[in-house]
This record gives structure tokens, sequence and C-alpha cells, in this order.
């Protein structure tokens, strides 16, 4: 069979959950069934079971998937009614289906059945169980039924399912390699940052952590200002009234934190972007102002259920390194352009070179006429257009005060991660009553551009563990050199050489210790510490180091002058020698 398409991986997926759900109410009656979708990885199921699923139960479970798939079950689709279906589940005690369907009204509800197994389905199926040839149960997690931490806390089974075994081979040796280059590990491993109970899903940089986070900031800053961005810091508690006033109250106060001072109720911000327009609002601006590109590295806070934090995928206080451009409609293209050039080169300076691009529509839930989003969409699909940019649409996925860009890279073992995203908003100008003065010195209304490089600078960290599986490039890197001596008579050498480094801004670590030099080495490597200068008797006499380059690369004896113009040069091409970033639709 060729290559499946996303189409038919999804109900091959679909159908696979629907037969692991058969095989659980065979092997354990009495289990209370939730849901079962297929997701972009794989699928997963929900059950409500009084005891825990463990290993064993899963390889119990493949087996008897296997049994079902072997018969060869046809997936026949029928509607029924309402009290049909209430009826069957009534009879099988089955509360979580009951819960669905009293959101269901009559012509609406279908039952999928394979096999002696039915369930409560809108279709898209494949046709036999015989299709799925290969598949694979992965985990077991905790699910709150619907999201909610009010209710009670299910067991969800993932599992992923493909046309080949030679994929799911591909699929499972990927995971294998994203196991080992998971942040959480590496984080412990090379020292990076933790998470404690006393502040949960919020992270706690150590020395080496933080020393990479500012590297990874300095590198923004200077892009930055390259493009002319003027950098801005506001606060982080605002009054209740400024997130009525820009909508945000409305959409996201589930997810808020608030905090009550004096009389007055005020909000930790989940956004950034209401200050950002008070800041343009402290004084007049004329059209010679604009655009008006304001950056600002901003930290956040949003409620998090505590299933859903995942390392520093997934946190409650996190930065985005957001900014707002104020310009008139005629400098829109050009300013989307800019975003998109700037994204996308940042991009490639990390080694991601396969981005993917996608435009969001007006969702449902949003504020603002017609006439405005037409407009507002219009104006990234030109810049799309001007920039010869292929993209995906995807209807009802913009923010509610604007559509927008958004951007997918592909890390080096074949991850797709969304990050970046440009939204134009016609909408908080409004709501805030900001202008200009135009050249006929009459007063305009400006527009507002959001733009996120990273999106979340702590999950684009992680993505940066795992994409280069800690062993940072040198410019990048916490610790760039470290230096080991051989016995306790070469340290004032030693220490003469890491004087030097760092007064030419090398970041070092001396590794001074009476272990053999064996050992040293060794933990260097664990570390992955891009460069070890080894430091001995004839190193000392001749002015020397030997170099050894992450990998066991053995370089041998150099004259650290040349070693230090060789490290520079590597440090100055982050640049150079990356491949053309390649764009597509998502």
């Amino acid at each position: 069979m060729t290559k499946a398409s996303p189409e038919d991986l999804l109900r091959l997926r679909h159908s696979t959950a629907h037969i692991l759900a058969q095989a659980v109410l065979e092997l354990f009656p009495g289990t209370k069934l939730a849901i079962g979708p297929a997701i972009k990885e794989g699928f997963y199921y929900d059950f409500d079971r009084d005891e825990a699923f463990v290993e064993e139960d899963l390889v119990k479970l493949e087996m008897k998937m296997q049994e079902i798939i072997n018969e060869g079950q046809a997936f026949k689709q029928r509607p029924v009614t309402k009290d049909e279906a209430k009826f069957f589940f009534e009879e099988r005690k089955q509360p979580y289906k009951l819960e669905i369907l009293d959101g269901l009204k009559d012509g609406d509800i279908t039952f999928v059945q394979n096999g002696p197994f039915i369930d409560l389905c809108r279709g898209n199926h494949i046709h036999s169980t015989q299709e799925v040839k290969a598949f694979k149960l992965l985990s077991v997690a905790g699910a709150y039924w619907r999201g909610s931490e009010r209710n009670k806390m299910l067991q969800r089974i993932y599992g992923t399912a493909f046309y080949e075994a030679k994929e799911l081979e591909d699929h499972l040796r990927r995971l294998e390699e994203a196991k080992k280059r998971d942040h959480r590990r590496l984080g412990r491993q090379l020292d990076l940052f933790s998470f404690h109970q006393e502040a949960p899903g919020m992270p706690f940089y150590h020395p080496k952590g933080l020393a990479l986070y500012e590297n990874l900031i300095r590198y923004w800053r200077e892009e930055h200002r390259r493009e002319k961005y003027e950098e801005i810091k506001t606060p982080v508690l605002l009054k209740d009234e400024l997130w009525k006033q820009s909508g945000h109250y409305n959409h996201y106060k589930e997810n808020m934190f608030f905090s009550q001072v004096d009389e007055g109720s005020y909000a930790v911000r989940p956004m950034n972007c209401p200050g950002s327009t008070l800041v343009y609002r402290s004084q007049q601006r004329s059209y010679r102002n604009l655009p008006l590109k304001l950056a600002e590295l901003g930290l956040v806070h949003r409620r998090e259920l505590s299933g859903v934090l995942h390392g520093l995928f997934r946190v409650n206080a996190f930065t985005i390194d957001d900014a707002h451009i104020f310009c008139t409609e005629n400098q829109i293209e050009e300013e989307i352009s800019g975003c998109i050039a700037l994204i996308l080169r940042i991009y490639k300076t990390f080694g991601f070179s396969t981005v993917q691009i996608s435009l969001s529509t007006r969702p449902q839930d949003s504020m603002g006429s017609d006439a405005v989003w037409e407009k507002a969409i219009n104006g990234l699909k030109g810049a799309l257009a001007r920039n010869s940019i292929e993209y995906q649409l995807h209807e009802g996925g913009g923010a509610f005060y604007g559509p927008k860009i958004d951007f997918e890279i592909t890390d080096s073992i074949g991850r797709d991660w969304q990050c970046g995203t440009i939204q134009l908003d016609f909408q908080m100008p409004e709501r805030f009553g900001l202008s200009y003065a135009d050249s006929d010195n009459q007063e305009k209304r400006p527009v507002m551009v959001h733009r996120a490089v990273f999106g979340s600078v702590e999950r684009f960290y992680g993505i940066l563990v795992e994409h280069y599986a800690g062993a940072f490039p040198l410019w990048l890197a916490p610790v760039q050199i470290r230096i080991l001596t051989i016995s306790d008579k070469h340290i004032p050498y030693a220490q003469s050489v890491a004087a030097r480094l760092r007064g030419k801004k090398f970041r070092v670590e001396e590794d001074f210790t009476s272990e053999k030099i064996g050992y040293k080495i060794r933990e260097a490597e664990l570390q992955k510490i891009p460069y070890v200068f080894v430091v001995g008797e004839r190193e000392a006499q001749q002015g020397q180091v030997a170099v050894r380059q992450h990998g066991r690369k053995d370089l041998g004896p150099q004259a650290l002058e040349k070693v230090e113009i060789e490290l520079q040069q590597e440090i100055d091409s982050k640049f150079s020698g990356l491949q053309k970033t390649e764009t597509h639709s998502n």
C-alpha cells in the first residue's frame, strides 16, 4: 500500500480505539467507557475502572485486540433515536455515554458496531478490523473527565496504529529517541532546571540553565535591535477592568490568577498585549512615529490542570517573547512581511530548516464586525502572497480579536512544534481608543500586529534541549569549555588558561580534582560540554592545550591562541552553513 494520507491514518486510528475499548470490555467486564478519539500520533481511550491498568494488562489487551483484528469484523454505522441510545447505555451501566447523550439531539445520534461491540460515534472508520496491520499500546495516564479537575480522574490508554509494520517500527524508534532526548531528564542530568511543589508548574532555573536562557534571550535581543524594535517592560499585576476592556476577561478568566489588593480586584496577566496599548497611549502619536515596534519579554501566568502540566512544555508561568507593532493600514503588508522574515531567520539559526505555515480565520467566539475581520484576513493573505509563501487555511482557528499566521517547526528527529505566531488586530486599538495624527492632522486609528517568535520562551527552551539532545552548539552552550588537569602541579597553568579565556568572553568551567583524567573526560562527555582542554606537563611547558570535542573527537595538542581564534570563528559562524529554510503549508 502507498503511504497513507493523514485522513486514512485518522480513520485507522479511530477504528483501533474502538477495538481497544472492545478488548477492555471483554477482558475487564464492568469497565465504564468515556471517549476514544484519534490524535496526531495515534489514539487514546478513557476508562473508569476501580483497579489501575498495569503493563501486563497492556500486553493482554494487545493480544485480545489482535484476535479481534484477525476476525475481520466489519464496521457498520446506523442512526438511532435518543431514547434507543439511552436505553442501550442504561442497560449496560455506561454513565459517561449517557452524559454525552444529554448534549445531543435526535437526528444527530449514530451507533458504530464492529462484531458484538457497539459505541456511540459519528463514524469515519475503516471497513474491517483486518485493515489494522500494525498497532501498539504505549502507556497509561490519568485524565479528568471532560478535562475538569472537578470531575473524576479516569485512566487513559494511549496507542498508535499504522497500515504497515515498517511505519510502526520507525515510529517506535522515534519514540525511543524522543525518550532519550526528554528535556525533563536532560534538565536533571545537565543541572539546568527543576520543578517544586511550592510553585507547581513554575520552573526554577539553575545557574547553567539560566546561562542557557540568557544566551537565548541575548540572541533574541540582537535580532530585534537589528529590526529597530524598542524593548519595554510592563507590570505583571493589573486591574480587572483592564482585562474586561481588552476582552481577555470573558475569554480567559477560567485560566487566570486573581488577587485582592485593598478594595480593588487585580489579575495576574495571562497576556502582554494590554500593557503595550497603555504604553502607546501614554503620549500623542503621529504618523511619523509609525510603525512603532514595542517588544517585551513578558512573564505571564495561566492556570493549567495539574494533570496536563508537562515539564517546560506546559507550565503555569512562562515568558512570551511578544512584540506589538502599531502601524497604519497602508503599512500592514510590509510589517507582516518583516515579521515573517525575522521569524524564519531566527529559526534557521537554530537549525530548523523546515517550517510549515498556516493561516487561521475568524473563530465563533470572537468580537468585531465581519467587515473588519475580512480586512484583517486579507491583510495577512496579502503579506503571504507578497512573500510567495504556501500555507494551509484553518477556518475558524484565529484569536478572538483577529486572524493569525502560525509557524510550525520540524526538529532533528522529525517532530513538529507550533511556535511562532503573527496576529493582525483591529479590535484592541478600538477598545483602548488608540490614535495617531495623520499627515492632514486628522485623528486616525492604528492597526496592531501581535507577534511572537518563540511563543513561550520556556517551551522553545525545552524544544531546543530535545532538538540538540542537550549537546548545544558552541555559541549557545551554557558552558563552552571545561579545563581538566592531569595532576595538581598543572593547576597554576590551567588557572591562567581559564583566566585568559574568560577575559575573551568564553564561558569556562574547571575540573582540577584529583580524579583520573579518563574519568574527568567521561564526566565532561556526559555533561555534553562542547570542548574539553586537557592540561599536562607538555601543554604547560609549550603554552598549549590538548583539545577534545564533544563526541569523543580528540583534536590533539594546539597552541592556545590558535584554538581561541578557531572557536571564536565557530561562534561567529552560527548564521552560516545552515540550509535554506523551507516553508510549507501545514
